[in-house]
């Protein structure tokens, strides 16, 4: 692909066909492995040593940043992507923010220490910023309104993280950190009334299941190493291949649950799209934890952490019921006919969590659960029809 010197930065067509991720965007995509990596790490690592409220706290946090960075690149590429030479060297610039961001993530969950973790946010914001200036400048009337007051938000919010860098480690700096979360999340709603930037609902659903993907890639790599290391480290076979083998189930059943209808046609307006879109934090956040989950259980399979048998198990079986009710409320029941293809995966959230208490079956239980909850979907959308209703599908022809 030749990109061309300079472009006017014009929105694209929402009914633009055949549009996919770009080369660029996949590369973007690669970089934040590093990041979800690190914050999976740092979770394992408190979880091991019993300290899982300080664990979910750094993690909840961390990753906001991960998904956050990732989302604020993603929904702008969508609607302005000129993939000319200033769009590329400004996508670079996002992405070495990215690495900074990601080499600051130990420091930020173990210390509450932020300094490298927010300079890494600097580089991608100027960036970001530069993109919705050139933006701004090309439009005019509302689109010129929207872009400029991204530009504004984007500088705003960037500015209360650098000050947060002052607010002492303590009781304070969470709160500041939630009302600057809240900040973020209310840039977009403020820039789009009136007008919505021209985002592509197939380009966003193909966006966000490229990142669970991703998501769901490092949770196996997780798991793999772990037993691995454990492998070569104690004879415990007979431990561990149960959990390796309900991890498995577990990611395929994630991986199967997530891509079994395509969601753009749920995709039509704002209205739909922000929810959906702010809920995979939710999605994205317990599939990484997953994998989190699976180290723990082995190194508890090995004797590697104070953590009993039950802790352990719920590292695992807490984000997998999490991920499957998260995934049922933003995605999966739209398409969902019937009371009873509605209630399985709300069920099997529930099943997933009892298992819990079942010592060290639960790892392989939970996998085996999430198995027959497919075997279960598939059956009841074989007899009764699965898929955007007619309704559904003019309704989103009528919106483009």
């Amino acid at each position: 692909m030749t990109a061309s010197t300079l472009r006017r930065m014009t929105p694209r067509r929402r009914d633009e066909p055949h549009r996919a991720a770009t080369p660029l965007e996949l590369l973007f995509d690669l970089c934040f492995v590093v990041a979800v990596a690190q914050a999976g790490s740092r979770l394992v690592h408190a979880l091991a040593e019993d300290h899982a409220g300080h664990g979910a706290a750094g993690y909840v946090f961390t990753f906001f940043g991960i998904w956050w960075a990732w989302m604020n690149f993603s929904w702008f590429a969508s609607a302005y992507d000129t993939d000319d030479v200033p769009y590329r060297v400004a996508t670079l610039v996002q992405i070495a923010g990215v690495l900074v961001f990601a080499a600051g993530v130990p420091s930020a969950f173990d210390r509450s220490d932020w300094l490298i973790s927010v300079i890494g946010y600097v580089i991608m914001r100027l960036a970001l910023t530069f993109q919705w200036l050139r933006a701004a400048r090309a439009a005019n009337g509302p689109a010129r309104r929207t872009a400029l007051v991204y530009a504004a938000g984007v500088v705003a919010c960037q500015l209360g993280w650098v000050g947060l860098l002052w607010v002492p480690a303590g009781r304070w700096q969470p709160v500041c950190f939630v009302v600057l979360i809240v900040a973020e999340l209310s840039v977009p709603l403020l820039a789009e009334r009136g007008h919505t930037t021209p985002w592509h609902p197939e380009h966003i659903a193909e966006r966000y299941g490229l990142f669970t993907l991703i998501v769901l890639g490092e949770t196996v790599s997780a798991a793999t190493l772990a037993v691995q290391s454990a492998l070569d480290e104690h004879d415990a076979l007979d431990r561990l291949l149960p959990i390796a083998a309900g991890g498995l189930l577990i990611v395929f059943a994630a991986w199967w649950i997530y891509f079994a209808v395509p969601i753009h046609g749920h995709l039509r307006s704002n209205r739909q799209a922000i929810p959906w879109g702010y809920g995979h934090y939710a999605v994205f956040a317990s599939a990484a934890a997953i994998g989190a989950g699976i180290e723990v259980s082995v190194e508890q399979a090995v004797g590697a952490t104070r953590l009993d048998v039950t802790a352990a198990s719920a590292a695992v079986t807490v984000p997998t019921a999490v991920y499957l009710l998260t995934l049922w409320l933003l995605h999966a029941r739209h398409y969902k006919r019937g009371p009873l293809q509605q209630a399985v995966l709300p069920v099997t959230s529930v099943a997933v969590l009892a298992v819990t208490f079942t010592g060290r079956a639960a790892v392989p239980c939970a996998g085996v659960i999430c198995a027959l909850a497919v075997a279960v979907g598939v059956t009841l959308a074989a007899r009764t029809g699965e898929g955007p209703s007619d309704e559904e599908e003019a309704g989103a022809e009528a919106e483009e």
